[in-house]
């Protein structure tokens, strides 16, 4: 492609190739449209030279590893360009990465652009409104950068020295963990109390089958047994039908939280998985900006929505509304998430863009939809006679007109319709029991509910829920269960150190009020400077203050009777790379350990064999979280374990390594479940996600792997037509 001359050529720049792509094919070749690739700059590792502080907090930027080649093509593609756009995403984020791609390729007279859909029409009129970059925006995101470096450094410092090695706080995922905490000791501490649940069928006089539940649950057996009873020999009659006919509004069209906790409940997606999706159909221009708290739809696509609902529905469905936003600092010129065709009820792409995709256009379309009409019966019974029993009871409901639930009839509960039944019938008892049962703990929180929590505390901004989950998860302090969120030893130990010497810091009040600040930053209506002076000095001032306080080296008493099983004295708590252990009080003195559960440990012990690996290394046994295993001793520099021939057998899948054509794939475990990867590790880094099948892929010669029911084989290579081989077009 011949390059144009000096002058001709006008540069715009976003920052992913994909979004690139979608936006050149409505500039007809009017600009160049570049991608930054993400961040091309960010703050060093060593915190030494990250932030100047005494110069006024000025942080120092390094060009991100692997980027050079990117700024260079810019800075060349820039200087030849009589024109240069930045049309980075339209938040903080974006506002920063704009600045820092003008101040890293030394851009002159560069202008900023914003759209909040990549749409033709939205794109075109952007380009009429070029602006400069707004350095409140930029400078609250880099007080926000700088202000987490500055609390994590520090933070993790001093546990590193007072608890392990390797430990780390932040400032907004260490809030997002004591809530996750306060609710396990809720959990811990619940005593749980007996109590009975009575139920029963009975018969109407249309022989229809009727099924009622006591309204009360007795806590003790004499009166279970009274009420079974009396029930059993009593003459059962309707005592009373209450028919209420209710009104269901449909709810605000998405916002960044709620898309996520809608996501995670009805289609089990993480929120950085619906955030990574979100960000595909965003760039690819079928939803607008995924990145908002405000819950406004434009006039334009307001009177779109509710065109596309008397079209499909009739007038009668459609009802224009506005909704208020519930976030103080939400940016009313952003929208809220919504399909930028409306007409569009599905669209190409992977099974999760399309789900998540129709889950939008379900939420946008109802929002704009008239109430749904609910009847809702409520059915009591009792005996007849001078003896007193609990009401048996039941709730019924029937959709009289279904208004929004037509675009979204996720949202419909399930109608459970009543048998027809008259008060004062008389009814013919078929059975009754009693189920004995505990009352439970509150339930742990999922992702959803977590998000939900921390945005009614004010704890963190759209942008950041998702990164809050991923960082505690990735870190070792919490663990999925299911969908359940639960604390690790190792979670539970960094969050009573912080709560119990930096209260403050951890607090919903502080977390929240810095977020507040930073918003005002955002407004300019707070100093950088200042905002970050005022905080560091009492917090750095708290810091060296527990510098005197003792090492976390044990975390209490063992149970009462269990004891060293090496010197019989007693034994503590510690914590481990693997969780908690209990560990000998005489330690070093003397090494006897146990699980936590009471288990004898066994220290290494070295097998008399030489590390295959690195030669200089000997092999040891020794405890790990799935059991005893033989590991060189130079572990972590060598990281090579011995396998049993059974375990070699077991994991060896005896297909031929195409990488290095000398090893085999085998079975491994990894932080993120089973794979397959190569024999000959480290040399060949040959790896692929599920179980080689042992054919090739006949488009490119990578390996087969098993796939699902429905696409059996598939191949490993997922840059291949094959790897997905069911979005290929047949002719």
């Amino acid at each position: 492609m011949a390059k144009k001359k000096k002058g001709s050529l006008k540069l715009l720049i976003v920052e992913s190739p994909s979004k690139a792509k979608t936006i050149s094919k409505y500039l007809n070749n009017e600009y160049e449209v570049r991608a930054s690739v993400g961040h091309i700059r960010d703050l060093p590792k060593s915190n030494k030279r990250a932030i100047d502080i005494k110069a006024g907090f000025v942080p120092h930027y390094e060009i991100s590893k692997g980027k050079e080649k990117v700024v260079e093509e810019l800075r060349e593609l820039a200087e030849r360009a009589s024109e240069v756009l930045l049309a980075t995403d339209p938040d903080r984020e974006g506002e920063a990465i704009a600045w820092h791609v003008e101040e890293a390729c030394g851009l002159k007279g560069a202008k900023r652009i914003v759209f909040h859909e990549i749409t033709e029409e939205a794109v075109k009129e952007a380009l009429t409104h070029p602006r400069a970059i707004d350095k409140n925006l930029r400078r609250a995101q880099e007080a926000r950068r700088v202000l987490d470096r500055l609390v994590g450094y520090d933070l993790s410092g001093l546990i590193w020295k007072k608890v392990r090695y390797g430990l780390s706080a932040g400032r907004v995922q260490s809030p997002a963990l004591r809530i996750i905490m306060e609710r396990e000791r809720e959990i811990r501490a619940f005593v749980p109390e007996q109590f009975w649940r009575l139920s029963g069928v009975w018969k109407t006089r249309r022989d229809e089958l009727l099924a009622l539940t006591c309204e009360e649950e007795p806590r003790n057996k004499e009166e279970v047994d009274r009420i079974l009873a009396a029930g059993k020999s009593g003459k059962w009659t309707i005592k009373d039908i209450k028919e209420t006919e209710m009104s269901r509004s449909p709810r605000a069209p998405f916002i960044t939280s709620t898309l996520q906790q809608t996501a995670s409940s009805r289609l089990g997606f993480a929120p950085s998985r619906t955030m990574g999706i979100a960000q595909k159909l965003y760039e690819r221009g079928y939803i607008t900006y995924m990145r908002t708290d405000s819950t406004n739809i434009a006039k334009s696509a307001q009177a779109q929505i509710v065109g596309e609902i008397e079209k499909r529905f009739g007038k009668e469905y459609a009802l224009a509304r506005i909704y208020k936003t519930k976030s103080k600092n939400a940016q009313e010129a952003h929208e809220a998430i919504r399909p930028t065709t409306i007409k569009n009820e599905s669209i190409q792409g992977s099974e999760e863009e399309k789900k998540l995709y129709r889950l939008i256009w379900g939420r946008t379309m109802a929002s704009q939809m008239a109430d749904a009409r609910i009847m809702s019966t409520k059915l009591r019974a009792n005996i007849e006679g001078k003896e007193s029993i609990p009401d048996f009871s039941t709730t019924g409901s029937r959709t009289l007109y279904e208004g929004w639930l037509k675009a979204d009839p996720d949202g419909r509960g399930e109608d459970v319709e009543l048998p027809k039944t008259e008060i004062g019938e008389a009814l013919r008892l078929k059975e009754l029991d009693a189920e004995e049962k505990a009352t439970e703990p509150p339930p742990r929180y999922t992702e959803a509910g977590l998000i939900k929590e921390l945005e009614k505390r004010g704890i963190g901004r759209p942008s950041t829920y998702a990164s809050i989950i991923k960082t505690i998860v990735d870190r070792g302090y919490v663990m999925k269960e299911g969908r359940a969120l639960r604390p690790t030893d190792t979670g539970d130990v960094v969050s009573t150190f912080l709560e119990e010497n930096f209260a403050n810091y951890v607090s919903d009040t502080f977390t929240a009020e810095m977020e507040d600040e930073l918003d005002e930053i955002a407004a300019g209506k707070r100093d950088y400077e200042k905002t970050l002076k005022d905080f560091y000095g009492p917090f750095l001032k708290d810091v060296k203050s527990k510098e005197k306080i003792d090492k976390l080296t044990t975390l209490g008493a063992a149970p009462e009777g269990v004891q060293c099983p090496v010197c019989g004295n007693n034994m503590v708590v510690k914590l481990g790379r693997s969780g908690k252990f209990l560990s000998c009080e005489r330690f070093p003195e003397c090494t006897g350990a146990r699980t936590i559960d009471g288990k004898e440990l066994e220290g290494p012990k070295e097998t008399g064999e030489a590390c295959p690996e690195c030669k200089d290394g000997k092999l040891v046994e020794r405890d790990g979280r799935f059991g005893r295993f033989v590991a060189c001793s130079n572990y972590p520099k060598c990281k090579f374990i011995k396998k049993s021939k059974e375990e070699e057998e077991r994991g060896n899948t005896g297909v031929t390594c195409t990488a290095c054509a000398d090893g085999t794939l085998r079975e491994r475990r990894g932080r993120f479940g089973l794979f397959y990867s190569c024999s000959n590790y480290p040399k060949c880094k040959l790896a692929i996600k599920a179980r080689p099948t042992g054919n090739k892929c006949e488009t490119c010669g990578a390996l087969k792997m098993e796939g699902t029911k429905t696409i059996p084989e598939r191949c490993s290579d997922k840059n291949c037509i094959q790897h997905n081989p069911h979005k290929t077009k047949t002719p």
